[in-house]
């Protein structure tokens, strides 16, 4: 069974932008927006990353912290900031073992090829670590917007 709403959210420790880390249950005591994308720099992840940017404050005042999760690099999180701006951490997931303990790492089509790749996915963790939405399959238009809902 998929890691679903009601579950507690699987802890990880990893990289992230900067030469940073984070360890999610350091965030304890916080609502986390864990959202999982494909790749930097790519058209949709990029619509996405700027929503998330854009919408910051609203995130904020409602006690939300907004962490990104893809295969990428810390190096390409830091330009990918650097480039859009992005007012959020970046969590790099090259061994792709958060995005396997999140079950987001499946099996894709794309013109007629199969391929494993990151199914875009959020998860709203409440402040006691637990998830409290799991959204999967995300289309990006009014994506943020939903999960501001939520919170």
């Amino acid at each position: 069974m998929a890691v679903a709403a009601g579950d507690k959210a699987p802890d990880f420790e990893a990289r992230t932008d900067g030469g940073d880390s984070v360890r999610l249950s350091d965030l304890r005591g916080k609502k986390v927006v864990l959202y999982f994308y494909p790749k930097d720099n790519t058209p949709g992840c990029t619509k996405e990353a700027c929503a998330f940017r854009d919408h910051m404050a609203s995130l904020t005042e409602k006690g939300a912290v907004v962490l990104g999760v893809s295969p990428d690099s810390p190096a390409s999180h830091d330009k990918f900031i650097a480039k859009h701006e992005l007012n959020f951490k970046l969590v790099s997931d090259e061994d792709k073992k958060i995005a396997d303990a999140y079950e987001v790492w499946k099996e894709k089509k794309l013109y007629g090829r199969t391929f494993l790749g990151i199914e875009r996915s959020t998860f709203v963790i409440d402040e006691e670590g637990v998830i409290s939405h799991a959204l999967r399959k995300v289309r990006v238009p009014g994506h943020v917007e939903a999960v501001l809902e939520l919170l």
